[in-house]
């Protein structure tokens, strides 16, 4: 595992449940990480390359701007990835790993720990088999209050994978256009961004903040009815599909474990032992999560608020 962020924690620990499944080396300048997790991995080391020869496989949490150049190296040295997406900073960069995990047979994994809940995909579902009708819109919200210091993640980095999951799973990647509009705190990071797509036939909007807060929910809306998610939706165990006569309303309800990593870590190590991945994110999503990001960072269809 390499990276500063607190989710290294999470992974750690959800590491426990997963049999076959051991820690070899934590790569990070987090000392914090190791007093919350004693004993609960194999040792640390400050060096990426000798981390890579002691294992067979890397989870990746650090800053974006780092994910390109240790995901092709870990490829390069027949590793498997799984990483915290965006998995790079553009669409290029994103397609170029994708086809350098094919060609060395490695497993490549976006982590987004929300695709992976039982409750998400039987959403996906039960709105792709028609149960709310042709769905004319999708939105979704993220926020949350945190310090964006020299570590952390920024709103467009930290929440807009997440929020934009739902938008390319139901709506698909070919939009037509999008505008970004960011309140910027410094540089590159944005206290608050709102993003909107439009489709042929369908329209979207996410909303993700680290100095905002809103409800942190997902509607989805049909021509019969619409799909309501509570907040923290991307932790989602229940969620309604709701109509016009409310008596028809249905609620659904599945066990989370591990707020969805541990099936996370379940679907890549299955993936690394069969060799094949059965795709909870497909990569022309992971490369389209990418190519948003990159226009955020060029400042094309931007707008500063």
């Amino acid at each position: 595992m390499v990276g500063e962020s607190s989710v290294l924690k999470k992974y750690i620990r959800e590491c426990q449940y997963v049999n076959g499944l051991e820690v070899k080396s934590v790569c990070t300048k987090n000392k914090k990480i190791f007093s919350d997790t004693e004993g609960m991995f194999g040792g640390y080391c400050d060096d990426y390359d000798e981390m890579l020869s002691e294992v067979d496989a890397v989870y990746i949490v650090s800053k974006p701007e780092y994910h390109y150049e240790q995901i092709k190296k870990a490829l390069d040295a027949d590793k498997h990835v799984l990483c915290e997406s965006p998995i790079a900073l553009s669409k290029h960069e994103s397609i170029e790993l994708f086809e350098v995990a094919k060609r060395r047979k490695c497993i490549l994994m976006d982590s987004l720990k929300t695709a992976y809940s039982t409750a998400y995909a039987r959403l996906l579902v039960l709105i792709k088999s028609g149960k709310i009708g042709d769905v004319y819109s999708v939105d979704s919200t993220c926020t949350s209050l945190q310090d964006m210091g020299v570590d952390s993640w920024n709103s467009i980095c930290g929440w807009g994978p997440t929020a934009m999951l739902p938008v390319f799973n139901i709506l698909g990647t070919d939009y037509c256009s999008r505008r970004i509009v960011s309140h910027i705190k410094s540089g590159n990071n944005d206290f608050f961004t709102k993003i909107s797509f439009e489709y042929n036939h369908a329209v979207a909007s996410i909303k993700v903040g680290k100095g905002v807060k809103s409800e942190g929910e997902l509607v989805v809306s049909g021509t019969l009815g619409y799909v309501y998610v509570p907040a923290p939706w991307w932790k989602t165990d229940y969620f309604e599909i709701r109509y016009e006569d409310s008596t028809e309303n249905k609620r659904y309800f599945y066990q989370l474990d591990g707020e969805g990593i541990r099936y996370e870590l379940v679907a890549f190590k299955k993936a690394v032992e069969s060799g094949k991945y059965n795709a909870y994110i497909d990569s022309d999503v992971s490369d389209t999560i990418c190519e948003v990001i990159e226009s955020y960072y060029k400042r094309t269809d931007f707008v500063e608020i």
